[in-house]
């Protein structure tokens, strides 16, 4: 009787996969014309469409989908329809898999992308504050000057409830431009007991947990490295096996040198040393296995995006690597007017002009000039003229004058903002998630404050050469 039905477990299996493997289709243009060189994925395995835009694979057993790489110069729905990058694998599987693709008006190889993460909304009634500041955001995107823009947000978009994902995506819309979607640890299917199905949720309401798409001269890469562990909602940061292998076939489509984003929800790296020693302390707050992601980024020019921490950080990893770790749309938590490490909300504007890449912080409702802010002889530093310098990293430039003559360059330190840490403090009792507190950064600044100084100024100059001024008056 057991051997009966190992057969027939076994026959079972094999009947399974013998059906998904009858998997062919096109990719198209609006007009009918047949697009070639376009790489085809399950999500494991890969294939480019031939000479009049066909394509045949043979999916994994496990695989939910069967997206496109969508290509330069061609947009793709995000959401599901005729025109989208992905399609469901269902039990009763397609004739064909038929894409279609819509050709830019202009080209694309100038173009913007709006990077921002963990809107985290966990009840409905948050739901008017995200959507102040989207409307904000699609302003801002109104002022840019291409042609060409997107957006990314870096996961979490809830606290853990997935039904309010649909108010989320209507929020979205007052962004008023195609919107990416990073799975975060929030977003996760949690409570089971297991990895495999913990992206369900995200999955059915987005679309693939994993997919590369391209614009311009950038190849974009989407990934989910929240690996849950199993156990209610406790979760590390991990890249599995399953997208690495992905990621090698799909990178394998793109020529050495080229740029490369991407973008996931928990941060590789936060600060040089957790590069150098791996602390079990961290894997919740940084991706254990970075340095497989970072062999496989090596050949490019290549920006990680994260977000996770609700603090703003940026590492330079290697000359031709960096991470941009961005702070959350909801501030802390929805709790307040900046996150836990004093950045204020706000998002990251990138250009891109060719291979050419610059970047601003931009602060919601504060113009584009405010990157820092300025403390002098405050009480939590007294003696010290200090700066919080959000977006900072090691190409900057951080000067500071008294009276119009420089003193020095500032030093960089590990701190508190004062303006966070005495805002969210626990004896306030003020809000409603009452473990909500300041976390120390280390885009902090100081320098040795003269009693006699009349006029105080900090003056940073950015990588690219821009120049920002905080000035105070004593």
């Amino acid at each position: 009787m057991k051997r009966i039905l190992t057969i027939f477990l076994a026959l079972a299996y094999t009947f399974s996969y013998a059906d998904a493997k009858e998997i062919k289709g096109t990719v198209k243009d609006t007009e009918g014309n047949a697009i070639s060189g376009v790489v085809v994925s399950d999500g494991l395995l890969t294939t480019v469409t031939d000479s009049k835009g066909r394509f045949e694979i043979d999916p994994d057993q496990d695989s939910r989908f069967i997206f496109i790489s969508t290509p330069a110069g061609y947009s793709s729905s995000t959401s599901a329809g005729n025109e989208s990058y992905f399609m469901a694998i269902g039990r009763n599987a397609k004739k064909s898999y038929d894409f279609i693709v819509r050709k830019k008006e202009k080209d694309d190889t100038r173009h913007n992308l709006i990077a921002f993460a963990d809107p985290q909304i966990s009840e409905a009634d948050e739901l008017p504050q995200l959507e102040e500041q989207t409307k904000a955001m699609g302003e801002f995107v109104k002022s840019m000057d291409s042609d060409e823009t997107f957006a990314i947000c870096l996961g979490d978009l809830v606290g853990w409830d997935h039904r309010l994902y649909p108010g989320i995506k209507k929020a979205f819309d007052h962004v008023g431009i195609p919107m990416r979607i990073v799975m975060g640890n929030h977003d996760m299917t949690c409570w089971g007991n297991q990895f495999e199905g913990s992206a369900k949720d995200f999955e059915d309401a987005f679309g693939p947990a994993w997919y590369s798409f391209n614009v311009g001269k950038v190849h974009y890469v989407v990934l989910n490295n929240n690996f849950f562990i199993g156990r209610d909602w406790f979760y590390i940061g991990y890249l599995e096996q399953r997208q690495l292998r992905w990621l090698e076939r799909d990178l394998s489509y793109v020529p050495a040198g080229s740029t490369v984003v991407v973008s996931v929800h928990i941060p590789t790296t936060l600060w040089e040393s957790d590069r150098e020693a791996f602390s079990y302390n961290d894997i919740s707050e940084i991706m254990s296995n970075k340095k497989a992601l970072y062999e496989r980024l090596a050949p490019y020019k290549a920006i990680i995006l994260s977000g996770h921490t609700h603090t703003s950080m940026n590492q330079i990893i290697t000359p031709d690597l960096m991470e941009q770790n961005i702070s959350g749309l909801c501030g802390a938590w929805w709790c307040g007017p900046y996150c836990i490490d004093g950045t204020p909300i706000g998002w990251k504007a990138i250009e891109f002009d060719g291979d050419k890449v610059t970047w601003q912080f931009k602060s919601s409702g504060k113009p584009l000039d405010h990157q820092m802010k300025v403390y002098v002889d405050d009480d939590e530093y007294k003696g010290y003229t200090v700066a919080n310098i959000w977006d900072y990293d090691p190409m900057w430039k951080v000067e500071y004058f008294e009276d119009g003559v420089k003193v020095c360059d500032m030093e960089r330190f590990k701190g508190y903002d004062p303006a966070a840490k005495s805002y969210y403090s626990p004896a306030t009792g003020k809000f409603k998630r009452e473990w909500v507190c300041a976390y120390p950064t280390w885009n902090m600044f100081r320098a040795s404050l003269s009693p006699g100084a009349k006029v105080i100024e900090v003056r940073v100059t950015d990588r690219f050469g821009r120049v920002y001024r905080q000035e105070i008056n004593r």
